[in-house]
């Protein structure tokens, strides 16, 4: 072989390894930024909330439920868990931080794999006893994560203690992923809402369809699947297949990116602004109002408040809206509809009040309404797919 062809190897070689190295630092830079917006957003948002006395936007089914302690610490063990496992798993990653203070690293792993185990425990109460969103399938995609959640950690923390830290980094790697199934589903769902424009291969209403079952899987699968690939490129020698692997990772993180920008402004964002919001939640303050006294009275206070108050409670429209489901979700439909029907009062022209309103009507069995509402959230927002697939679902003309 000729100096110039070895040469020419080397060089080829040497470009794929370093291209191999920056779309990993590439990805891991973007994971790492991601999940702290994560955790940032879930802890202020839930623990802030909480300290008010505010369960309202709460939104997930059942999340909080008076009286109920035992399910109400479940709750609060999923989502303490949650933002302890996006710091410390980011921490975790650093390679400076392993070099550097391998003492924190290790307690930091510790306390990573106790949250992750705690974290899967309650989420399996949450799907199987609690009662959670999602049908069946859904459900054993739940129960798969947390078993290989259990089984990795168990690995991982086995060859750590047996030193044998190659080993142990590529364990600790795979629990990484399945434990973040929750945050990758996150950025898929909202990256399809990019492409397509909103909701699409499910049902908005139940959120049953096969891309959600699809997604059940693929949001803990799909990541061990790339990771594997990348570990082959690692492993065996070529430079064909170290650059198609740098490529793939290339093209993932920058999907991963769009989908990090839709989540992070239409759920994130909104959820830090809440957070951080000292009025008053209205929504609490009517629900005691309904439960005392009935709707008319909660209806009638709503105008009280904002004439009188108008600063010192939050009347922003998604107040209403979750309360209205809420009472929804509690069989409670004509109190449901009255605060509907209030906030399509207030906020005439957001299409996602009449939606909400419509839904509140399917529910109760008012097929007419239920129609005349989602076509009026239509007009308002040609794009709104929920209300074509309910529409469609109502057999409207």
């Amino acid at each position: 072989m000729s100096t110039t062809v070895m040469t020419n190897r080397l060089e080829l070689n040497s470009v794929a390894n370093t291209a191999l190295k920056v779309a990993a630092r590439f990805w891991f830079g973007v994971t790492v930024i991601g999940q702290l917006v994560f955790a940032f957003a879930v802890a202020s948002f839930y623990s802030l909330t909480a300290l008010r006395g505010d369960y309202h936007g709460w939104k997930f089914t059942n999340g909080f439920v008076p009286g109920v302690t035992a399910g109400n610490w479940a709750v609060a063990m999923h989502l303490a868990s949650a933002a302890v496992i996006m710091l410390a798993g980011a921490a975790q990653l650093v390679p400076q931080v392993r070099s550097r203070f391998p003492v924190f690293h290790r307690w930091n792993g510790r306390i990573y794999i106790m949250a992750a185990v705690g974290l899967s425990a309650a989420g399996l109460y949450m799907v199987w006893i609690r009662g959670s969103v999602g049908d069946t399938t859904q459900h054993v995609a739940s129960t798969l994560n947390a078993i290989l959640i259990w089984l990795f950690a168990g690995l991982a923390l086995r060859y750590a203690m047996a030193r044998d830290f190659k080993t142990h980094r590529r364990w600790a790697l795979r629990l990484f992923l399945v434990v973040s199934g929750s945050w990758f589903y996150r950025i898929g769902l909202f990256l399809t809402f990019l492409i397509f424009k909103g909701p699409v291969g499910f049902d908005p209403v139940t959120f049953n369809g096969p891309l959600i079952s699809f997604m059940a899987f693929a949001n803990f699968l799909f990541p061990l699947t790339v990771l594997e690939i990348y570990f082959l490129a690692q492993n065996r020698p070529g430079a064909g297949r170290r650059m198609a692997t740098a490529g793939l990772l290339f093209v993932l993180t920058l999907a991963m990116v769009a989908g990090l920008f839709g989540v992070t402004a239409s759920v994130w964002v909104p959820q830090v602004r809440a957070a951080f919001d000292p009025r008053k939640s209205i929504a609490e303050t009517l629900a005691a109002t309904i439960a005392a006294s009935g709707i008319d009275e909660a209806i009638k206070q709503y105008h009280d408040l904002k004439a009188g108050q108008p600063t010192a409670y939050n009347f922003d429209e998604g107040e209403l809206n979750s309360l209205g489901y809420r009472l929804l979700n509690a069989k409670k439909f004509n109190d449901a509809i009255g605060i509907l029907q209030l906030n399509v009062e207030v906020y005439r022209q957001s299409s996602n009040v009449y939606d909400s309103l419509g839904e509140a009507y399917m529910d109760d069995g008012n097929k007419p309404l239920a129609i005349a509402n989602y076509r009026k959230s239509l007009e308002l927002n040609p794009k709104n797919r929920g209300a074509v697939v309910m529409l469609q679902r109502l057999n409207a003309p």
